[in-house]
C-alpha cells in the first residue's frame, strides 16, 4: 500500500505531525511498535501531563546548535497548543515556573491528538514493528519502502518520531538513531538528561548522615544555575534543581570530555561571608545559626562533614578567620563531583540525537535525503524540565506536518 506520508512513532511529535499532514489532504499512515498510544504523555506529570510552559524560548533548550529550535518554536508556540486545549475544553492549571498541567488526566491530550488524526483520515498501525526501511528504487513519489509486521508500505515522505532512550520500560529504543546512521546522517551520542547525579562511594560514605534532606538551594554549573529543591539521596543528588543542571553537566562532556564538579548554593540570595561576620561576636554555634535557613539535622551533619567536632561544638566567635572563610565559601558554593548519572532508566529525556546540522530548521527535513524528516526527542534538542520538551514535540511535529 502507498501513502503520501508514513510517520514512525505515535508519541507527542508523531501524532501532532500526522494530524497536521492529514489536514493538508495528505494520505497518512502512523506506525508504532507499542500496544498503546502516547504512553510518554500518559505517565507525564504524575498522570496529568506538564504539556507546555507559559514562557518558552530557545534559551530553554540545549543543542550542539542552540539556534536550531528557534524557527519551529516561533511558528507553533505554546499559545497555539494552549488554544488547542481550550478549543477541546480541556481544563488546565499553572504551577510554579509557568508549568501547565491538565486538571484531570493526561489521557485527555492523547484523545485530543487521536481524534485530530481520525478527523482527517490518518490510518493507524499499532502494535506494529518496523523491520526494514529502504529507499524505493522507483519514481520520486515512492521514495521509501517500509517493511513491517503488517506488510510492506511505500511513501513519498517518511517522518521519524521514535523518541530517545529515556525511560526504556515504556519502550524507548535507539531505532531512530540507527535509521539516521543507515542514511548517513550523523548522530550526537545520546546521554541521559534531566537525570539524578550519582556520587562516587568515597564521596557518598561521609555524606550518609545527610541522606534524605531536601533543600531550597541553587544548583550551579558553568553559567547555568537553577533555584529549586535539591535532594540528597543514598546514591547522590536529585530534585528539580539537580535534574535541570544535569543536562548542562552532561553537555560539558561533549565539549571537553572532562568531568567537573557542580556547585550547590545552600544559602541562595544570602552573602554567607557577610552573614557570618554579623554573628561573629555572639556565642551562637554554627549548626544553630545555619538552622535558621537549613533543616536542623542537615545543618548539624553538614557542619560535622565540613569541619568535624570543632565546627559543631565551638561558638562562631571562637572560630578562626580561615575557618569562617572556608565555611562561607562552601555555603555559597559547595562543590560536589558527580561520578556519573543514574542512567536512562531514571532520566526524563535524552541529550544528543540526530544532528541538527543535517536537518532544515524550517522543515525538519534531512538536507541530504529528500522526503526524510526527524522530529521530537530523536533530534539533538533537549529542553529544560517544566513542559519544554513537550513543546518541542508539538512545535517540531507541527512544522514537519506542514511540509512532509
Amino acid at each position: 500500500m502507498h501513502f503520501d506520508i508514513i510517520v514512525i512513532g505515535a508519541g507527542a511529535a508523531g501524532m501532532m505531525c500526522a494530524a497536521q499532514a492529514g489536514a493538508r489532504g495528505r494520505r497518512v499512515l502512523l506506525i508504532d511498535h507499542a500496544d498503546t498510544l502516547g504512553e510518554r504523555i500518559r505517565i507525564s506529570g504524575g498522570g496529568r501531563c506538564n504539556f507546555t510552559n507559559r514562557t518558552v524560548s530557545a534559551d530553554n533548550y540545549l543543542s550542539q546548535n542552540p539556534h536550531f529550535c528557534r524557527s519551529a518554536l516561533a511558528r507553533f508556540t505554546q499559545f497555539d497548543f494552549i488554544a488547542m486545549m481550550e478549543k477541546r475544553r480541556i481544563a488546565y492549571h499553572e504551577r510554579e515556573h509557568g508549568q501547565l498541567f491538565c486538571d484531570e488526566s493526561a489521557q485527555q491530550i492523547i484523545d485530543m491528538l487521536r481524534d485530530a488524526g481520525d478527523d482527517v483520515g490518518v490510518q493507524w498501525a499499532f502494535p506494529c514493528a518496523v523491520h526494514n526501511i529502504a529507499p524505493h528504487p522507483g519514481e520520486a513519489v515512492k521514495r521509501y519502502t517500509v517493511d513491517t509486521d503488517n506488510g510492506r508500505f511505500s511513501c513519498q515522505s517518511l517522518v521519524v518520531a521514535t523518541g530517545g532512550l529515556a525511560i526504556p520500560k515504556i519502550g524507548a529504543s535507539p531505532f531512530g538513531y540507527r535509521l539516521a546512521e543507515q542514511f548517513g546522517i550523523p548522530v550526537i551520542p545520546p546521554k541521559p538528561a534531566l537525570v539524578p547525579l550519582a556520587l562516587a562511594p568515597e564521596v557518598l560514605e561521609p555524606m550518609k548522615p545527610l541522606a534524605g534532606a531536601t533543600l531550597d538551594a541553587v544548583a550551579r554549573f558553568a553559567t547555568a544555575q537553577f533555584r529549586e529543591n535539591v535532594l540528597i539521596t543514598h546514591r547522590g543528588l536529585s530534585g528539580p534543581a539537580i535534574l535541570q543542571i544535569s543536562s548542562y553537566w552532561q553537555m560539558q562532556e561533549y565539549r571537553s570530555g572532562k568531568k567537573q564538579p557542580v556547585e550547590i548554593d545552600l544559602l541562595p540570595g544570602l552573602d554567607a561571608a557577610a552573614w557570618l561576620e554579623e554573628h561573629r561576636q555572639g556565642r551562637v554555634h554554627l549548626p544553630n545559626l545555619l538552622a535558621e535557613h537549613l533543616p536542623r539535622r542537615f545543618a548539624h551533619e553538614w557542619c560535622a562533614l565540613l569541619g568535624g567536632e570543632k565546627l559543631v561544638s565551638r561558638p562562631i566567635g571562637e572560630l578562626g578567620r580561615r575557618d569562617l572563610e572556608l565555611i562561607a565559601s562552601r555555603l555559597n558554593a559547595w562543590p560536589l563531583m558527580p561520578a556519573g548519572t543514574l542512567g536512562f532508566a531514571k532520566a526524563e529525556v535524552t541529550l544528543g540525537g540526530v544532528s541538527t546540522d543535517a536537518l532544515s530548521s524550517k522543515t525538519m527535513e534531512a538536507k541530504a535525503m529528500a522526503g526524510l524528516y526527524f522530529i521530537g526527542e530523536v533530534v539533538d534538542v533537549t529542553g529544560w524540565l517544566g513542559g519544554y520538551n513537550f513543546q518541542w514535540a508539538w512545535s517540531s511535529g507541527w512544522v514537519a506536518g506542514q511540509f512532509a
